[in-house]
């Protein structure tokens, strides 16, 4: 069989590559998963295409979920079936051998297209769940790219009042049309002065960062009130050259005494504990997160700015790279030359 993939063949070098899959050898947990959309994650796929990353040496395929139809399914494989749609945590591939890993069969009814946005989803959950948000917090998201918007939304359902900064135009009118209750053009304002100002001087019960500007880690803790939380959701990249004294003072100090919180995804297990002893999970959360799609609680269709063939992906990720306002979310179309 025939395969497409999208390969970061050298720094800044992408090429649709077509490859042998030999289907014959089918492991009992692996299902044979052809390819409908997979989304990018514009952070984490830059970074690797820039030859950064130990972790992920190039040529490489990146990708980061997707979402298709099973063609095979492993027998010791359980809920799911052959025809099922399935989400995973997949590449940028026409076709995929999926062997463990996360594998859910999509409900009925929900849009394949939006199905993808819930692996970016996942991400942003965890700043949700590491922060444990009450009704009537105030929370205030630094970036509103993919995370940090789906992350303003998520507050949102959990009952906060959210206040989104970002420098682009384009993102904060994004914002706008998700609902999040207040925007502040930090290009144009003081953030901690608008901040103050939107809350009467109490600033924030919690900040989530999600830019991976290491600096605004900094900004993050001066929006933070008595008390508050400050979240690391966006994975730092760079350096950090802003007064460390200032933080680690907003940190220690009776003033503020911030919290200062990590919320990678994977400081959570994968499955769920059928014994209930651990209550949250990365299968959770996308389980939850596309329940709120089914129940159309989310916004996404304002979050993907193009849906393309993969064809186009030298063309992507150069405006990707460019920083293009008109490149806000991505999802390819593996059914476009098929």
């Amino acid at each position: 069989m025939q395969v497409n993939s999208i390969t970061f063949v050298r720094p800044g070098e992408v090429e649709l590559h077509t490859s042998d899959l030999d289907i014959g050898s089918l492991g009992d947990t692996s299902v044979l998963m052809e390819t409908e959309y997979s989304v990018v994650s514009a952070g984490t796929e830059l970074a690797v295409l820039r030859g950064t990353e130990s972790w992920a040496p190039l040529p490489f395929v990146p990708g980061y979920g997707a979402v298709g139809l099973a063609r095979q399914v492993g027998p010791h494989v359980t809920g799911l079936a052959v025809g099922d749609r399935v989400f995973c945590y997949g590449e940028h591939r026409s076709v995929s051998v999926i062997d463990g890993g996360l594998m859910l069969k999509i409900p009925d009814g929900v849009d394949p297209r939006l199905a993808v946005m819930a692996r970016i989803g996942q991400v942003s959950f965890t700043a949700v769940r590491t922060s444990a948000p009450e009704l009537g917090d105030t929370v205030a998201v630094i970036g509103l790219g993919l995370v940090g918007n789906l992350a303003a939304q998520l507050f949102r359902l959990a009952g906060c009042r959210v206040i989104g900064l970002d420098v682009s135009p384009r993102r904060l009118a994004t914002a706008r049309a998700c609902e999040v209750d207040e925007v502040v053009n930090t290009a144009e304002v003081d953030p901690t002065a608008a901040v103050r100002d939107l809350t009467g001087g109490a600033m924030c019960e919690i900040v989530v960062e999600a830019s991976g500007v290491p600096n605004m880690a900094h900004a993050a803790a001066k929006l933070a009130g008595r008390n508050g939380q400050v979240v690391l959701l966006g994975s730092p990249r760079g350096q950090f050259t802003a007064d460390a004294m200032e933080v680690l003072n907003a940190v220690h100090l009776w003033g503020n005494c911030v919290t200062l919180k990590g919320a990678h995804e994977w400081r959570y297990p994968l499955r769920r504990d059928p014994g209930g002893h651990v209550k949250h999970s990365i299968e959770r959360n996308v389980r939850q997160f596309l329940g709120f799609i089914q129940s159309g609680k989310m916004h996404l269709e304002e979050l993907i700015s193009h849906t393309v063939s993969p064809r186009l992906c030298q063309e992507v990720y150069a405006n990707l790279q460019a920083r293009n306002e008109d490149y806000f979310g991505v999802v390819y179309d593996w059914m476009k030359d098929r």
